[in-house]
């Protein structure tokens, strides 16, 4: 059974936060991020938008898209690396901001790669026959985890949602095969450390910082880079596929130096490579839905290309779906 995507949707804040504004609030330049990271802008949420409003939006944009109700909805898998409460999930929060009031969800964490997962694991439900229709959010509004003093992630991350809706797609069109990775060794290398169970909410954590994203940005550059290409391989070659065969890689939008490793990894061009973070910067689990709408939204996708999604990130995590297109 072909598994594939039928609906998509994004949804970004309107307030757009430009390097040059940036200049006026760390020490850094235009022209350091830039050259640094590829990335120009990226849109900032207002106080009263939350994760589950970007994402409940982005939703009901691929749910038109699929030509359905969200009453057809059987499951929601929310991930996100910005959540809005420890509990509930944010599948039942957006589960009622939707009206899908026939699905069952959950909430999967998986950072940057967790896009990539969580659109696997939907396929997997359906697969098993006792579900028909998927809804998959990556929703993020990392802005509020940010340390604005500290120049090296500051200038990184953006708020932003995307959304797919997964049906059945025919035979050989789909998702052919995917792989996806954990090293727990490295998970104090990027993360959030205070204001859970670990180090709950105090003066300490306050005055430190910890509950904002702490990030060894070399170390994650080197893992990163070692990983793009390697895994897209991989997921390849488990559909009988070489990069020779790739039409389109749709990468987390990380870093551009990061995914100019991965092409060059792959032998495939630039102009066959989703890129989108000199807008958005990195929207972590919301980047692919949103690089890849773009490719839809241009008509750069046709039917029958082969697409590898690529997500890498905290954990360490890393993970890759190769999709057969299916024209929408």
């Amino acid at each position: 059974m072909g598994v594939g995507i039928v609906g998509i949707g994004t949804a970004v804040p309107p307030r757009i936060l430009t390097n040059f504004d940036l200049e006026k609030m760390v020490d850094t330049s235009d022209e350091w991020i830039t050259t640094r990271t590829g990335i120009k802008e990226r849109r900032i949420a207002d106080k009263d938008t939350n994760p589950s409003d970007l994402g409940a939006e982005a939703a009901l944009k691929a749910i038109e898209m699929a030509k359905i109700s969200p009453e057809d909805i059987d499951l929601i898998i929310v991930t996100s690396a910005s959540l809005e409460m420890v509990f509930p999930s944010m599948a039942a929060i957006i589960q009622n901001k939707i009206g899908a009031k026939n699905a069952g969800g959950f909430d999967l964490l998986s950072a940057c790669t967790g896009f990539v997962s969580s659109l696997i694991t939907g396929a997997q439900f359906i697969r098993t026959g006792d579900v028909k229709t998927v809804l998959v959010i990556g929703t993020e509004v990392l802005s509020r985890f940010i340390d604005w003093e500290d120049r090296n992630t500051c200038v990184l991350f953006g708020d932003g949602a995307g959304a797919v809706v997964l049906r059945e797609v025919g035979d050989n069109y789909g998702l052919l095969s995917w792989s996806l990775h954990l090293d727990g060794s490295g998970a104090d290398l990027l993360a959030i450390p205070g204001g859970c169970a670990r180090k709950p909410c105090s003066e300490e954590v306050l005055k430190n910082k910890l509950h904002y994203i702490k990030m060894n940005g070399r170390e994650v550059f080197k893992f990163s880079v070692k990983v793009i290409g390697e895994v897209t391989e991989e997921a390849l070659s488990k559909a009988g596929l070489t990069s020779k065969d790739l039409d389109w890689l749709v990468p987390h939008q990380a870093n551009i130096r990061i995914i100019e490793a991965g092409a060059e990894r792959l032998g495939i061009p630039l102009d066959k490579v989703a890129i989108n973070l000199q807008k958005y910067g990195n929207t972590s689990t919301a980047s692919i839905p949103l690089a890849l709408e773009e490719l839809i939204r241009d008509k750069k996708l046709k039917d029958g290309d082969i697409v590898a999604l690529v997500g890498f990130g905290a954990g360490l995590s890393w993970g890759s779906a190769i999709m057969r297109w299916k024209e929408i």
